[in-house]
């Protein structure tokens, strides 16, 4: 005899009709889907791999670029060819081959004799063998002499001694070097300060972190009026891409406590000038308040705060082709079938970049291109988003992929009637890195200020690192003039910096 087992259920669901549970199993169906997709993804997050690249099962056209827009093609063989050719065959095997060490580097001769007696012997040759070797850095300490005279003028005297070099911190007994040393090391290459100082122990100098934390704070109050510079310059800019990264603030009133605040990224890709602008939260103010005489494109995610830059008179609000396909990623254990069509036609937009990158297309062949081949797929796209929709729930990850996509189709497009514009942001959350990677191994900035001389930093380094100038030297170069540079014209201390066009000349080129 079979055993029955009833489970008792909520007298308001007892009441229901048979329309009305059919809503209740929908929605329990979509709150089981969400949390399955919420615990792959935390799966994913604790065990899976990082990577988002998509591997379409079979990509016949991936060579031709044939845009094609049938989603349901059926799949044809690829026909195949004999091709027979004559090499010529190599002996042996081949030997592995070493670069050359850089000729740049200094090279420490060592003549080595034999060890039996050479006199009045006749040398046929010699043998090179390099290696590469390294020596520690040193701390030194540099010594202003300056000589004293006296000079008789009249019945008066006067005492003449040189001048001291300009030094950035009067005060301080660390120099340029130093201090650039220091800086360059915690916002490039994320040391600590309280590691820095052991380090430092070695060397037989004490100089405690907070030593070291009270030197960065001043050079960032030096270098503010650069910043500023900085900062006008960027936002001239016709094209700008917009990012946000959270970052631990001490809370001064509450201690131990930390606040949430925000570094707002803005990276110029024609320019190659980054700006980090720290705020306390991740409110509109902040890009309202840093944008408000901006004109020309504005490409974000698809955070809501950018919205209102879409009808904002001289502004072309753009969106990020990399955040709507990894909406289509999260979507695969969802809607297997669905987000590998959407994969794969996102794929050949990329395709195509690379294609025109690698084949040097100047302006007009990139447009033109975009036109006859991108501007397709997208359009495609948003036909397939349309028709598919209804067939999806909506509070789904399929639903909300195409919602976030659809919703944005138009933005997504903007790209294809420009050459300088980019089909994704990836640039500005490129230049973000640095500081994820930091707050992994300071923890968090000891105060607000901290952080506006943090953002300080990050924004000149990143502007180094987009244009390949060595950060260290020319911090380091910038420390020893700055004290002495007109005001009138800081910019010219900027990394990589030009002076402005003359009307005869072409715009873009350097005086």
């Amino acid at each position: 005899m079979g055993l029955y087992y009833f489970c008792s259920m909520p007298p308001e669901i007892e009441k229901l009709g048979r329309d009305e549970l059919l809503e209740v199993v929908r929605e329990q169906y979509d709150k089981i889907e969400n949390l399955q997709f919420e615990n792959g993804n935390l799966k994913k997050a604790i065990f899976g791999a990082k990577s988002e690249r998509f591997i379409p099962e079979v990509v016949p056209e991936q060579t031709s670029l044939d845009f094609g827009q049938t989603p349901e093609a059926p799949k044809v063989a690829p026909a195949t060819e004999t091709i027979t050719y004559e090499r010529e065959k190599k002996s042996g095997r081949k030997k592995p081959s070493r670069q050359p060490l850089p000729a740049h580097l200094e090279r420490v001769v060592q003549v080595i004799e034999p060890e039996e007696d050479v006199t009045g012997l006749i040398s046929i040759g010699k043998e090179v063998t390099e290696e590469l070797e390294y020596t520690s850095a040193k701390l030194f300490v540099r010594q202003f002499v300056r000589v004293k005279y006296v000079k008789q003028q009249g019945e008066k005297t006067k005492v003449l001694i040189g001048k001291l070099p300009e030094r950035p911190l009067p005060k301080c007994i660390a120099g340029p070097m130093l201090l650039a040393a220091i800086i360059v090391a915690k916002f490039v290459d994320h040391l600590p300060g309280y590691r820095q100082s052991q380090m430092f122990k070695r060397q037989g100098i004490d100089i405690p972190d907070s030593t070291l934390c009270g030197w960065i704070n001043a050079i960032g109050r030096l270098l503010k009026a650069l910043y500023e510079a900085h900062k006008k310059k960027v936002l001239l800019s016709i094209y700008l891409m917009a990012d946000e990264t959270p970052v631990r603030v001490l809370e001064s009133d509450n201690p131990g406590s930390t606040h949430k605040g925000y570094y707002w990224a803005y990276y110029d890709p024609v320019n190659k000038l980054v700006l980090f602008d720290y705020r306390p939260g991740r409110g509109k103010e902040g890009p309202r308040q840093i944008l408000k005489n901006f004109k020309g494109h504005l490409q974000t995610d698809g955070y809501a705060v950018y919205d209102e830059y879409g009808s904002k008179a001289g502004i072309t609000l753009m969106h990020c082709w990399a955040h709507a396909r990894r909406k289509f990623v999260d979507a695969q254990d969802n809607d297997s079938q669905r987000a590998d069509y959407v994969l794969a036609e996102i794929q050949k937009l990329y395709a195509l970049e690379r294609e025109l990158k690698q084949t040097n297309a100047d302006e007009k062949q990139v447009v033109a291109m975009r036109k006859e081949k991108a501007a397709p797929v997208i359009a495609g796209l948003k036909q397939w988003m349309i028709t598919n929709r209804p067939e999806v729930m909506p509070t789904s990850v399929m639903g909300k992929a195409i919602d976030y996509t659809l919703s944005r189709i138009d933005a997504l497009k903007v790209y294809t009637t420009d050459a300088k514009l980019q089909i994704d942001n990836n640039l500005v959350e490129n230049s973000i890195r640095p500081i994820a990677i930091g707050r992994k191994n300071y923890l968090f900035a000891g105060s607000h200020q901290a952080a506006e001389n943090a953002a300080i930093f990050y924004s000149l380094f990143a502007t180094c690192k987009a244009q390949g100038i060595n950060p260290y030297t020319w911090l380091a170069e910038t420390l020893k003039k700055i004290g002495s540079h007109p005001i009138n014209r800081i910019e010219e201390l900027l990394p990589g910096w030009k002076p402005e066009c003359t009307d005869s000349e072409k715009p873009g080129d350097a005086a």
